[in-house]
């Protein structure tokens, strides 16, 4: 039997490495369009490559879909991030999890996820070619015949084909894969940052403040966590998760929209304002500047007080009820206009590709292609950040493998 994956990335390796385990008797090529293999999985997390999530149950996992979460979950119960976890440490990686749950290689570089790949092909004997994208996917009887970009290379017959060609920016990306009959969902980006322009928080460069709860005005996309802000504008992960369950509706509006931060993260004003006036109270003749509430970074609370015209140097004490109230708003509903966005990191992740309505999620088989999988990114199913992008990749690659 002949198996050819197209795409040398995580998916590819994945299931390539799948396939010829579970079909030691096959041969398997993996067909990669450019001249490096794993180039994404390179960068990954800052070029230490955040391989999956250390979250402890399936439904915790699947929240961090937006797309894709529940067809994964049946997937995750076949294949999970511990099966992904014992995957790796079994193969002489060897993994530690943070805080946040992201789970990286102890060595805390990438290269030993792509070493353990490439000697895992090489152990199996698995054909890796580079230069050789594919263009079209034509039907022969029960085998399947792919062309080339590159029209100096022949068309080669498999027996069976898995496409983990990943995302891709545009549609026409996808169109190879259209023509075989395949539903495709309008690919945009998704997990970035937002730009602000005309926005001088940005003179912040480089702070962080833990717990926000941002919304996105007009909708009601709502995120709580971690925000950083950025010489262009706000990332963290807050931003990061409203980026991408956001990532449709954010298109539509051509990232043109305006977003309110509760610095402080609590919903309720009342409960604010009794927090500012036991400070009037227990520290009154402390100066503003030198007390900050909900320990807030000293320089964005000066930036705040200055922004608003609130005196730095005046006493708590001598705040009085139209300062407290308007300190109350603009900890608790500060708005931001947004315009445009920017990559997170050099890592690009799309929502859309190939709708899972085309393919049986229990085997990844397509629907109507006899003898076609598919398995990562070139799906319609993405993740907020936290290794979740990958561990679909390790899931869907592990099943297309297995049960072709």
């Amino acid at each position: 039997m002949k198996i050819g994956i197209i795409g040398g990335g995580a998916a590819g390796f994945f299931s390539a490495i799948a396939a010829k385990e579970n079909h030691p008797d096959a041969e398997v090529t993996i067909l990669e369009k450019s001249n490096k293999l794993l180039s994404k999985v390179k960068i990954s997390g800052g070029g230490r490559c955040n391989v999956t999530n250390g979250c402890s149950s399936v439904d915790e996992l699947c929240n961090a879909y937006p797309r894709g979460g529940k067809s994964l979950k049946k997937m995750f119960y076949v294949f999970s991030n511990k099966d992904a976890m014992q995957w790796f440490e079994s193969r002489g990686v060897p993994l530690v999890t943070q805080d946040d749950n992201c789970v990286f290689p102890k060595s805390q570089n990438s290269q030993s996820i792509i070493d353990c790949f490439l000697k895992e092909a090489d152990r199996l004997n698995i054909k890796i070619e580079l230069d050789s994208g594919a263009k079209a996917i034509k039907r022969i009887d029960e085998k399947l015949e792919l062309h080339f970009i590159n029209e100096e290379l022949p068309s080669r017959i498999f027996d069976k084909v898995i496409v983990a060609t990943g995302g891709s920016p545009k549609r026409s990306g996808l169109r190879w894969l259209e023509e075989t009959g395949h539903t495709i969902e309008n690919p945009v980006p998704s997990l970035f940052s937002f730009n602000m322009p005309s926005e001088s928080i940005t003179d912040l460069m480089g702070i962080v403040v833990e717990n926000t709860l941002v919304n996105i005005q007009g909708t009601k996309l709502k995120a709580a966590g971690s925000l950083l802000v950025t010489h262009w504008g706000m990332s963290g992960p807050v931003i990061l998760k409203l980026s991408s369950f956001g990532a449709e509706k954010l298109h539509e509006k051509d990232y043109n929209f305006n977003i309110r931060i509760n610095w402080v993260n609590e919903p309720n004003n009342e409960t604010v304002i009794q927090y500012l006036k036991n400070i009037m109270n227990d520290h009154s003749n402390k100066i503003l500047s030198n007390y900050r509430p909900y320990a807030l970074p000293e320089r964005l609370w000066v930036f705040l007080l200055d922004k608003y015209g609130i005196p730095a140097d005046k006493k708590w004490g001598e705040l009085g009820n139209k300062n407290l109230n308007k300190l109350t708003e603009i900890l608790t509903n500060e708005e931001y206009s947004v315009n445009g966005k920017s990559t997170f990191k050099e890592e690009f992740v799309t929502c859309g590709g190939v709708s899972l309505k085309s393919i049986d999620l229990s085997t990844m088989q397509s629907k109507v292609c006899k003898n076609l999988y598919f398995a990562g990114e070139v799906l319609n199913i993405d993740a907020i950040t936290g290794g979740y992008n990958f561990q679909s990749a390790w899931t869907t690659g592990f099943i297309a493998g297995k049960i072709l």
